[in-house]
């Protein structure tokens, strides 16, 4: 049958009203003051997350950069006011008048962040627009002479490389580690709460060693615990030895002051940082490397969690709250689905992505220095946000779930075959040399029922009557062997 009309992709024009609903900047006058920035942002971060990019633009914004390069200029040009010697210049400053000298980094605010990009837009470097705003506050203060004073011995990366790392810094220690202790002490507390709720447990997914609940979250708690530590070890490094990392500038004009003992000085005694004394003209990027690579690290165990919450649910073996106000699918009215682990899962593989690329390609320079860091290096905040969002949705995830020991007492109670692996091995003591393959040939892909097991039991001659009774009060639930314990030993003492 043919249809008397063909039709194709140009027969459906988009219609231009339909269009110009897409507002860009180009339209400003289409819904500005009703609908914010944030929807209409590329990344998501910036858009439906733009809460984590609220907690994280203090340290990983544009604006946040540039403000710290002001703070090192600043505290730089302060520095050499207050330890180096050999210019009259220098000596002359009254020291008196250093705080107006910091005003500049503590009085930064959105109209100190416009001009630094007005300058940038005419100089087309973005290094170089924070050193003349520095210079131009200071003219403005009458304070013209020291000038020539500001970024002196610096090159770009000097003041770039400390920035990064007071940023990171930060972000780790005021967003990043709180979060993910948060997390750590949800899975706990669910840990202790549930340390003696017999599970069944799933190997190769299939019915195995019982365990508790309460134990297999104790693991992800240790196994998160340690990769914490280990991102907690990591000190953040800078630099500051000038263009190709001997202090040879610097060096020229003051060559009575040991620099690299003033050097160290300044990274950690002014800007409080850890010092690497050996670079080209770059900060080596390894302290990042190291820490995305553990974020990373910490990301995975969190997806394996995030994973195994998908299951259990799916299992039946937790389950979800309902709110009523909530749509779980748009269709099947029913449905309550695991959204937040699976948002986790999503937004970790998007934070691992960034971390692998970072990981893989700061360490590379060629040379004595290329560019390439300095775009890559912008991507940092990405990894901690993706990251951040994934933490936050495991935790909301795990408020929203609830143990049900219902079913997880009816399964374990439906598997008594898993009793063959003590009473082969309560065999074993008693020198049975096959009792494995007595047990393999009782129990192997069958579901053997209670009756059976205890039958089986009463026939084994060998057995004390001690023994024999251990095993004829042994339950799938009561199998547990020390999990109870590992959650107390672990988690409470």
């Amino acid at each position: 049958m043919t249809r008397d009309k063909q039709t194709s992709a140009s027969d459906y024009p988009l219609r231009k009203d339909m269009a110009s609903n897409l507002r860009s900047p180009e339209y400003p006058e289409a819904t500005a003051e009703t609908i914010s920035a944030e929807h209409f942002a590329l990344c998501p971060l910036d858009g439906r997350y733009s809460q984590i990019s609220r907690k994280l633009a203090p340290y990983f914004s544009e604006y946040a950069l540039v403000k710290n390069r002001v703070m090192v200029e600043v505290m730089w040009l302060v520095f050499l006011l207050e330890h180096v010697d050999g210019s009259d210049i220098l000596d002359a400053f009254d020291l008196n008048r250093i705080p107006e000298i910091l005003a500049i980094y503590e009085d930064f605010s959105d109209s100190s962040y416009v001009r630094v990009k007005e300058i940038e837009a005419v100089t087309n470097h973005d290094v170089k627009s924070v050193e003349l705003f520095v210079a131009e506050k200071l003219r403005e203060k009458g304070m013209d002479s020291l000038v020539s004073f500001v970024h002196i011995g610096c090159t770009s990366e000097d003041i770039t490389n400390p920035s990064y790392c007071n940023m990171i810094s930060r972000a780790l220690e005021e967003v990043w580690f709180p979060a993910a202790e948060k997390l750590i002490d949800s899975i706990s507390e669910i840990a202790i709460d549930h340390a003696y709720t017999a599970m069944l447990a799933h190997t190769h997914g299939q019915p195995a060693t019982p365990t508790t609940v309460g134990k297999e979250f104790a693991v992800f708690a240790h196994r998160l615990r340690k990769s914490l530590e280990n991102v907690k070890s990591i000190t953040p490094l800078a630099k500051f030895n000038g263009a190709t990392g001997n202090y040879s500038a610097i060096s020229v004009a003051f060559p009575n002051e040991n620099w690299p003992v003033l050097s160290k000085l300044f990274i950690e005694g002014h800007l409080g940082l850890g010092f690497n004394p050996v670079t080209t003209q770059i900060e080596s990027h390894d302290y990042i490397c190291h820490i995305v690579d553990g974020i990373r690290h910490f990301n995975n165990v969190l997806r394996d969690f995030d994973l195994d919450m998908w299951l259990y649910i799916s299992m039946d073996y937790f389950k979800q709250i309902a709110v009523k106000t909530e749509v779980g699918s748009s269709t099947m009215p029913h449905k309550v689905n695991p959204i937040r682990f699976e948002n986790s899962e999503a937004n970790i593989k998007m934070s691992n992505c960034i971390c692998s690329t970072l990981s893989d390609e700061l360490p590379r320079s060629r040379m004595q220095r290329d560019l390439s860091d300095s775009s890559l290096q912008r991507n940092i905040g990405l990894v901690f946000g993706y990251s951040l969002q994934a933490i936050e949705q495991t935790i909301g995830g795990l408020k929203k779930v609830m143990v049900n020991e219902e079913k997880i007492s009816a399964d374990l109670d439906s598997k008594w075959e898993v009793l063959a692996e003590p009473i082969q091995t309560m065999l074993r003591k008693y020198g049975i040399p096959d009792a494995y393959n007595q047990l393999k040939e009782l129990t192997r892909g069958k579901s053997i029922s209670k009756e059976a097991i205890q039958e089986f039991i009463m026939s084994l001659d060998v057995l004390s009557n001690e023994d024999r009774n251990t095993l004829l009060e042994l339950t799938p639930s009561k199998y547990i062997g020390l999990a109870a314990k590992i959650v107390e030993d672990e988690l409470i003492y």
